[in-house]
């Protein structure tokens, strides 16, 4: 790492600036060309797809990779590259997408972790008043209702991004770098964070804000910076950040997460869900009707049980009380064959956790729900298996050259894809998705709704669990609220309105005068 002496910049300069940044990988040019500018108390949003390069800038930013070639400029002083000693000694800091704490320690030890104050004697043990009191002004400062004591264990998960985020100010960082900070939050709790990052620009630091929910990047940015292809496809200020700009700088069109069109006239009804009771919510009782050809939103804040009313319908999770109908013959999974069985399927929340086995092939993530249909005496053919799979890659657009292709090594859009492809060589009658966006760039989004949108039009009954409030209003055709383990109202299309989702989430009827 080379420098050259320099005079500090005036805050009104930037103290970060790349120029000409270039990194490639066997194959693939990850960044060409890149350049960038960072200046004090300013929030800017970094857009892309996947695969655009905003992970290779971050890594370069945080000295984990070096460039190729380009020049790296920290506080006047050139660099070819940054270590990670060095960044973190220029005041930089990251908030992780998967959070790094630990859920048996408390608050305090999680912030300080490796760096613990040590209290006096032989032994050097940590000082855990001191540290404590250490974090108290961290969090006052962030406005955080919690204490320093409380175990990391009984922290939402909003708070636990707090922590991370006092974490990153107590290295007194002066540029914050925030990878999908929301990607797992509700609304609620998605507009404490967007007030966080309001409150660390006022304090004069900068931060770096990776999302792909563009409606946050418009309210909370000042500026825009979008990759494509690891290019800068452009740059957009204040006034000119908008979601359909963004959208098209990212992938070169318009695109609209919106229903195109008039949706296929809803259909018979699929599923009856009659006075179910879940595990989490065993005093209260849901009621639902799912019909063929409808994309039905299940809209509520986080532990409102929809979740643990996905998988009860698909079997996973045993009921206590209750019925559920299938085309008008009583069903009632004690597990998730038996739902198969009847073309109940679910695509889960956490795809690569419980949706796919990240270390086995495309065409094995997708034969194996359905391994008879693969099998001769009891062996499964490849040749068929291969089949299947190649058929559901060219159908869905799955982004692999080969269906031998490892699905730990696709983007996110693409391992959804195959959860997906698994399902639909299976012929559903019902389809359940849970979160099917979260953490997928805007492109793939797109493809999903569309997927979703085709499966409706082909007959199949679509429910779709989301806390993102705009694909809910987008892409349903009827919205379904849940408060407290129970429906609390549903929304027709000329009902949907951010407000009356919130107003049915907290709990609280729509009065005559409040519908849409």
């Amino acid at each position: 790492m080379t420098s050259a002496a320099a005079v500090a910049p005036a805050p009104s300069e930037p103290f970060l600036t790349l120029s000409g940044v270039r990194k490639s990988y066997p194959g693939v040019v990850a960044l060409k060309d890149f350049s960038m500018s960072v200046y004090p108390g300013e929030v800017i949003g970094l857009v892309g797809e996947n695969g655009a390069g905003k992970s290779t800038l971050m890594k370069i930013l945080g000295g984990v990779i070096e460039p190729d070639s380009g020049t790296i400029t920290l506080d006047g002083f050139e660099h070819r590259s940054l270590s990670v000693a060095s960044s973190m000694g220029a005041r930089i800091a990251f908030v992780h997408q998967e959070l790094n704490l630990f859920d048996n320690l408390d608050v305090a030890a999680n912030i300080f972790i490796g760096r613990e104050p040590a209290a006096g004697g032989f032994l050097k043990l940590v000082d855990t008043r001191k540290q404590r009191e250490m974090t108290a002004p961290l969090l006052e400062r962030l406005g955080a209702g919690f204490k320093p004591s409380t175990p990391l264990s009984a922290l939402s998960l909003a708070q636990r991004q707090m922590v991370e985020i006092a974490k990153a100010l107590s290295t007194n960082a002066r540029l914050v770098i925030l990878d999908e900070p929301t990607s797992s939050l509700p609304l609620s709790e998605t507009d404490k964070l967007l007030d966080v990052i309001a409150a660390l620009k006022a304090d004069g630091i900068s931060v770096i804000f990776i999302s792909h929910r563009l409606h946050e990047i418009e309210r909370a940015a000042d500026r825009v910076i979008v990759l494509r292809d690891g290019t800068l496809a452009g740059t957009l200020e204040k006034s000119e950040i908008e979601h359909d700009r963004m959208v098209n700088l990212m992938i070169g069109r318009d695109l609209k997460v919106q229903n195109a069109g008039a949706p296929t006239a809803r259909g018979a009804l699929a599923m009856q869900v009659s006075g179910i009771r879940t595990s989490t919510y065993p005093g209260q009782q849901v009621n639902l009707q799912l019909y063929k050809a409808e994309i039905l939103g299940i809209a509520g804040l986080v532990g409102s049980g929809r979740t643990e009313l996905a998988r009860a319908m698909f079997g996973i999770d045993p009921v206590f009380g209750g019925v559920f109908e299938v085309d008008g013959k009583r069903f009632r999974p004690r597990e998730a064959s038996e739902a198969v069985a009847q073309g109940v399927f679910l695509v889960p929340e956490d795809r690569k956790g419980a949706g796919l086995l990240l270390d086995l092939p495309i065409a094995q993530n997708i034969s194996l729900p359905d391994l008879d249909n693969h099998a001769r005496n009891f062996m499964v053919t490849k040749t068929s298996e291969h089949a299947t799979a190649e058929t559901q890659r060219r159908a869905l657009g799955i982004k692999a050259p080969l269906v031998t292709t490892l699905a730990g090594s696709l983007s996110g859009g693409n391992q959804q894809k195959v959860v997906l492809g698994k399902w639909l060589a299976m012929k559903p009658k019902i389809m359940i998705f849970d979160e099917p966006t979260r953490g997928i760039d805007v492109g793939a989004k797109s493809e999903i709704y569309r997927l979703m949108r085709g499966l409706a039009d082909a007959g199949v009954a679509v429910m779709m669990i989301s806390s993102d409030m705009e694909e809910v209003i987008g892409v349903s055709d009827r919205i379904a609220v849940m408060h407290e383990g129970r429906i609390s109202g549903e929304l027709g299309r000329a009902q949907f309105s951010e407000e009356n989702v919130m107003r049915l989430a907290i709990g609280k009827p729509l009065r005559e005068g409040e519908l849409a």
